[in-house]
Formats: structure tokens, C-alpha cells, sequence
């Protein structure tokens, strides 16, 4: 196994010139499918699982699902939310989901980006985030993203969360949007900063081959990846491309500062190859799936990039999460494989797997 060493940003990264498998711990399938394509996984206090998927990758069945003890997919909360049908309003359905995330209040987050397709525009009253009460497997809020807050051609990637806020990144129109989480007023934050906008000429390659759009032209997906510091004080934030960039949450949550202002706030953070998505665990670690080398590595707080484990199977794994007992559930939805990004025909290799890791303790760093 070759690597070379790379130091940007003042991050030492292992840089993979193989994308052969490596010894490390075992994958486990918990789930597979050849209906749906997920790309968002959850986990939550009695280790049931729920994953998600949005509906241009050509997923069928659910958007959201529950898997139940034999493996099945369940519509969750219900089946009346996960109907495709058009005459429902787009206010009470989802229309295309990109990201669910446990808050830590026992909440499951649904973020619908609401848009007709990928790079398509978005449905009018189809943005929203959907919270469901996992105690109760009910909905108990939707939070509407005005047209100001998703733009026709935002893409409301992923979200976050702090205190009274929540923090989403938009890989459609450069931004991030910060929703107060008592009000339910929503605003756009950095909105168009070069910072969270993708840089180009930062190709996203899998198995040797960059990805490109349906016209041809090399996919660039604006700010995309987000976390927040076990403390609270940082946001991270990054295009799927990269570089990493950082800024304090206070600084966000402050409604009286100017886009320009908060630009003033910004610092590098990290400079990580393309992911796929990131979890950060509550020391501070943050785990990314790079794409390029169908990897999982870990980037300690003191900024080195150790390799968790290197496998075929793991050919554009998504977001990534982090169960009670600190395993790994990795969702592998082989999003550049979709039809999409060819011509309309399929390269999807079925079945699609949702795989869990145990993962081996962090190596100390020598002083």
C-alpha cells in the first residue's frame, strides 16, 4: 500500500495511491435493499434503525423507512408521508429527502430539499425539516423554509445542532441556514461566501474515474458536510470537494451580523480529499468516508488523519453515523452510479448495503 503525505492547512493527510483493500475490523451487513437507495442512516436509543434516501437517485419505496426486526422496510413515520402522489400537498409529504439526524432531545430530523430532481429547482412549500418524536413515532413539528431561506435552485444538504439552533448546509446555492429552533424563523448565513461554495478543479474521483454531470461537466456540489464541536463552540463546514472551514457557532447564532461580517470570522480548519459524508464522535474525532480510495478515516482533534479501514464494498459511502455503543453504520448508496450520471442508465450494482463497524480505538499520538 502506497501513500503519500500531504500538509494543508496544518493537517498531515495520507493521501491513498490504491484504492485495494487494507486489513482492518469487519463490515457487518445490517441491511440491503434492491428497491431503495439510501444514502442517511439513524440510530436511535433502542438501536433501531432508520434509513432515507432521496427520490431522483431512482430509489423506490419509502423516502424515509424504519427496518423492522426481519430486515424490512417500513414507511416511518407512516406510509401517508412517504407517498409519491402529487395531488398530497408537498407541505405534508416528502419530496426528496436528503438527510435525517437524531437531535439530542430524542427527535429524528427529516430534510427534505424539496426539489423535482437533482440540480432541478425547488417545489413551492416542498423545502421543510420534519421533526418525529422517536417515543412517540409521530411528527411534532414542520419547520417550512421560506423561499428567501431555500432558493428555486437551493439544495438543503445535512444539518446540526446547538443549544436553540440548528445549523444546514445548502450544496445548491452556497450557504448555510440557521434556524432558530423555538421560533422557527429560518435565515440564510454566508449566503454565496467563496468559502462555501465549490472551488473547482478539485475533481471527485471514484475507482479511478471522475464524476460527471449529465451535460458532461465535472459534478461540484457546494457546502455540503457540516459538524459542530462536542463543545458547541465550532461549526464545521466544507463543499463535498473540500477545503474544511470553521467558524464559532455564537458568531451564527449573533442575527445582527452581516454576511461580510461573518466572513471576518472565518478560519481554515482542514483540507480533506472529497467525502462522502462525516460523524463526529463526542472526543472530537471526526470520522469522513473518502471517496477516491473507498475509505474510512478519522481526523483527530489534533489534526492527523488515521485510516480506519479501506474496502472495495465501500464505494461512495454517505453519511455516516455513530450508535450509543460508538459503532459505525456506514450507508453505501453509490450515488455516482446512478442513472443520473449516465445517460439514464443504471450502473448501480445491486444489492444496496448498510454496513456497521466496530471501530478501534483512536491511536495516541506520540508528543
Amino acid at each position: 500500500m502506497k501513500f503519500v503525505q500531504r500538509v494543508v492547512f496544518g493537517v498531515a493527510l495520507d493521501v491513498m495511491l490504491s484504492v485495494q483493500a487494507q486489513a482492518g475490523p469487519a463490515l457487518a451487513v445490517v441491511a440491503e435493499s434492491r428497491q431503495m437507495i439510501w444514502n442517511a442512516v439513524a440510530v436511535d436509543d433502542a438501536d433501531r434503525v432508520y434509513v432515507a434516501g432521496p427520490r431522483w437517485s431512482g430509489s423506490q419505496g419509502p423516502s424515509v423507512a424504519l427496518l423492522d426486526s426481519s430486515g424490512a422496510l417500513q414507511p416511518y413515520p407512516n406510509a401517508a408521508w412517504n407517498t409519491p402522489q402529487e395531488e398530497i400537498p408537498p407541505s405534508q409529504r416528502f419530496v426528496n429527502v436528503n438527510a435525517i439526524h437524531r437531535d439530542p432531545n430524542g427527535g429524528l430530523w427529516v430534510v427534505d430539499s424539496g426539489v423535482t430532481g437533482f440540480g432541478g429547482t425547488v417545489v413551492p412549500g416542498g423545502a421543510k425539516l420534519v421533526r418525529i418524536d422517536l417515543g412517540t413515532g409521530r411528527v411534532s413539528r414542520v419547520y417550512p423554509l421560506a423561499s428567501d431561506v431555500a432558493k428555486p435552485h437551493s439544495y438543503v444538504d445535512d444539518i446540526r445542532f446547538h443549544g436553540a439552533h440548528a445549523y444546514l448546509t445548502d450544496a445548491g446555492e452556497p450557504g448555510l441556514i440557521v434556524l432558530d429552533l423555538t421560533t422557527g424563523h429560518a435565515r440564510r448565513a454566508l449566503d454565496g461566501a467563496p468559502q462555501a461554495t465549490a472551488t473547482g478543479g478539485r475533481e471527485i474521483f471514484l475507482d479511478g474515474e471522475a464524476v460527471h454531470t449529465a451535460d458532461g461537466v465535472a459534478l461540484e456540489v457546494n457546502t455540503d458536510p457540516l459538524e459542530v464541536s462536542p463543545d458547541g463552540k465550532w461549526l464545521y463546514f466544507a463543499s463535498l470537494e473540500g477545503p474544511w472551514w470553521a467558524i464559532e457557532t455564537r458568531w451564527l447564532d449573533d442575527v445582527s451580523l452581516s454576511n461580510q461580517q461573518l466572513k471576518s470570522h472565518l478560519e481554515p480548519w482542514a483540507d480533506l480529499p472529497p467525502v462522502g459524508g462525516t460523524v463526529m464522535d463526542p472526543q472530537g474525532n471526526l470520522y469522513f468516508t473518502d471517496l477516491a480510495a473507498n475509505a474510512v478515516r478519522r481526523l483527530t482533534p489534533d489534526k492527523r488523519v488515521q485510516t480506519v479501514l479501506v474496502d472495495s464494498r465501500l464505494h461512495w459511502v454517505d453519511a455516516p453515523t455513530l450508535d450509543r455503543q460508538g459503532r459505525l453504520y456506514l450507508p453505501v448508496p453509490q450515488m455516482d452510479r446512478v442513472a443520473l450520471f449516465h445517460d439514464g442508465n443504471s450502473k448501480i450494482r445491486w444489492p444496496i448495503r448498510l454496513y456497521r463497524l466496530d471501530i478501534p480505538p483512536a491511536p495516541k499520538q506520540s508528543p
